[in-house]
């Protein structure tokens, strides 16, 4: 009987649906049993409608007329309701004991009230489903409570009608069988109701707009909300959606329907409204489901875009949507672990299995510098998810989730760990010729940058080189160091005697850049002009890293080392630019027997001017970008030429005849010699020496 009933389900609906077109006010699915062919054959059955017939016409002429009202006074269909529904109780109690005990004796009397009882019940839906009487669910507690037990009575006495055992006496068979159909078509008719009060709650009280997918930065990082406590008040509706008038309402609802046997129907209404709820929320989202197909036939501008797409969804699935959903399966099948699990882990699960999908898809793409830092946003987030994500499902979904998670992160952040194989590779083999005047190498810039704005993801990055470091690439000729494996830069001032996977990749990036430069700056044919290009992408890669993260990571040793490197350059600057310049100024030779010699005096003189012009001309071309640095070279020149040229004048000028011979050889005043030092430098075409002389 019950296969049947459910194969006629629809059919009953479709018959109520008849009856409204045809002028009836029953809302209800299913026909009421005394409009159908069959009349009640048993006499019990028919003393009973009689009786409740009179017992009708008697209320009318008391109150008047029929109204909602009458329920309650004594002897109404309410009041008679209940004193029926003790005789119920204790005869229900009475066939519960004769099923379990497998007895014969007395199980197949069913006392004539049971009749009585269910078109009592039968009424009372009747007048919920009526078309005035939709709007009474909810506004009377006590009333629908008193429903949904009178449903549970009949649910209850369906099962016990199924499961007693059949009598020997032919009327009594057939009065049971009769009774089981009667209370079968009015329980459906209860659930048909309950479904849609089911479904209407759901639909009318979730919210229009669920929660906020909160704020974004221009890198489309999902921003923390600063949120305080919820009011008490708000609590509830803010996890769930829903008011908790409305929880309250649905839990009814679902418990009686289960109980009754009608899990199917209230799962079904529930998963269809929840789903829409779900896809609305996707597309506020501006998330559409991609497949893995359709990431590899997507360029990279237009996978770029989707990808902060993807970190809000997941992000605000994780914190706001999966737990709400959660909590709402839980309030509304209150008392039924399984169901609300199975609920949840439905409209979820595939859900969060597409955006894994999605984050193995990107992943999977060709790699490129550029795609890093998007790789890293959507390391970042599957970092951040993965905890909540393990808390909220069943050990069995979040272990094959967890398995998922960990695909999608490996293979990200073994591409992010490729794209640093391959950047470091580049910048080996990068053989750009070097730039005019010793100025800053675009590569050094570049990859400075680079590597500083990597650095905002530092703790991603730690984490991807400490799990993910153990690939190597076959056209690699460099690979990130294992955990353990020391650096040669790994000392620093603190007690870490060991740099971490992260830092040492760092280490090994600006070691090979330095390398790098080092070979440009032996392609200028002026030595000190390779000097000037060193300190100057020196300086550059100082300043850019100060108080950063890349400072940080590789400590203060490896600063120092850069440091002292710049020293050594600028020291030999001026060794090879004014150590030769200053040669002229040497007093070695201009003697002989105590007597200077004015030949050489003025030979040195001539060549001192010379030499101190062919600096000027091309060394006012070379650039110094820092300007520090640019002050530091000409205080330093300074102090070396300027002092040594007013020795040498104030003790040799003397010995030049004044007038021509004198203008012919000291062409260069000290304060001139620190005007002409000032010109250098800056990358300008300064006006000649002999053109400002004049």
């Amino acid at each position: 009987m019950e296969k049947n009933l459910a194969e006629n389900s629809c059919s009953f609906a479709r018959k109520g649906e008849q009856a409204n077109a045809g002028g009836d006010t029953s809302h209800s699915p299913v026909p009421d049993r005394r409009e159908g062919d069959a009349e009640p054959t048993d006499k019990t059955e028919r003393e009973a409608h009689k009786e409740d017939n009179e017992d009708n016409k008697a209320d009318e002429k008391s109150n008047g007329k029929a109204n909602e009202k009458s329920d309650e006074v004594p002897g109404s269909p309410l009041h008679r309701l209940d004193k029926i529904s003790e005789d119920i109780d204790h005869l229900l109690a009475t066939l519960q004991r004769n099923v379990e005990a497998n007895a014969e004796e007395g199980s197949s009397e069913i006392p004539g009230f049971v009749d009585k009882f269910l078109d009592l019940v039968e009424k009372k839906i009747a007048r919920y489903d009526s078309a005035e009487g939709k709007a009474k669910w909810g506004e009377d507690p006590k009333e629908d409570s008193s429903m949904l037990e009178a449903v549970d009575r009949v649910s209850k006495l369906v099962e016990l009608l199924r499961q007693l055992k059949p009598a020997s006496e032919e009327e009594s068979k057939q009065k049971k069988s009769s009774l089981a159909n009667l209370a079968g078509e009015i329980q459906q008719r209860a659930m048909a109701y309950l479904e849609e009060e089911f479904r209407t709650t759901m639909e009318e009280f979730r919210k229009p707009s669920e929660s906020d997918p909160g704020g974004k930065d221009p890198k489309g990082k999902h921003e923390k909300q600063d949120s305080g406590q919820l009011p008490e008040s708000e609590a509830t509706e803010s996890e769930t959606g829903y008011p908790e008038d409305a929880i309250s309402c649905l839990n009814k609802i679902a418990k009686h329907m289960v109980f009754g046997g009608y899990q199917f129907e209230c799962c079904q209404v529930y998963m269809i409204v929840r789903r829409q709820a779900f896809e609305e929320n996707l597309h506020k989202l501006e998330w559409e489901k991609t497949s893995i197909d359709d990431i590899e036939k997507m360029n990279w501008e237009s996978l770029e875009r989707e990808i902060p797409s993807w970190n809000r969804t997941f992000r605000h699935c994780a914190s706001v949507y999966l737990p709400g959903e959660r909590k709402l399966s839980e309030s509304v099948f209150t008392g039924h672990p399984a169901i609300s699990e199975s609920l949840f882990s439905s409209l979820t699960h595939g859900v969060i299995i597409q955006l894994l999908n999605f984050a193995e898809g990107v992943a999977m793409t060709k790699l490129g510098a550029e795609k890093l830092f998007k790789f890293l946003d959507m390391y970042e987030t599957l970092r951040d998810v993965s905890p909540v994500l393990n808390n909220l499902f069943s050990e069995e979904i979040s272990k094959e989730m967890k398995s998922e998670m960990t695909s999608a992160k490996s293979r990200l952040g073994e591409a992010a760990i490729s794209i640093f194989c391959e950047l470091e590779n580049s910048i080996r083999s990068d053989a750009g010729k070097p730039v005019p005047g010793g100025a800053i190498h675009p590569l050094t810039r570049w990859v400075v940058n680079y590597l500083k704005l990597s650095c905002e993801y530092k703790d991603a990055l730690e984490l991807v080189f400490k799990e993910h470091s153990k690939i190597e690439r076959a056209d690699s000729t460099s690979r990130p160091r294992h955990q353990g494996e020391s650096s040669t830069h790994s000392k620093n001032d603190g007690d870490k005697s060991e740099q971490s996977p992260f830092s040492a990749q760092l280490t090994r990036m600006m070691d090979v850049l330095d390398a790098n430069l080092e070979t440009k700056a032996r392609l200028y044919r002026d030595v000190a002009l390779s000097s000037i290009f060193m300190m100057n992408n020196g300086r550059y890669i100082l300043q850019k890293i100060k108080a950063t993260e890349i400072h940080q990571s590789m400590g203060d040793a490896w600063s120092r080392k850069k440091s002292s490197d710049l020293r050594t350059f600028h020291n030999n600057y001026k060794r090879e630019t004014w150590g030769k310049l200053l040669q002229c100024l040497n007093p070695e030779g201009l003697t002989n027997n105590g007597k200077v010699m004015k030949p050489v005096l003025k030979e040195k003189f001539k060549n001192f001017n010379a030499m101190f012009e062919e600096i000027h001309k091309t060394q006012s071309h070379w650039m110094v970008v820092d300007e520090q640095l640019q002050s530091e070279l000409r205080v330093s020149i300074s102090g070396v030429v300027i002092p040594a040229y007013r020795s040498f004048l104030g003790r040799y000028s003397q010995y030049l005849d004044p007038g021509r011979q004198t203008e012919k050889y000291i062409k260069l005043q000290p304060d001139d010699i620190e005007t002409y030092i000032d010109d250098l430098f800056d990358g300008k075409n300064p006006t000649s020496m002999s053109r400002k002389r004049t």
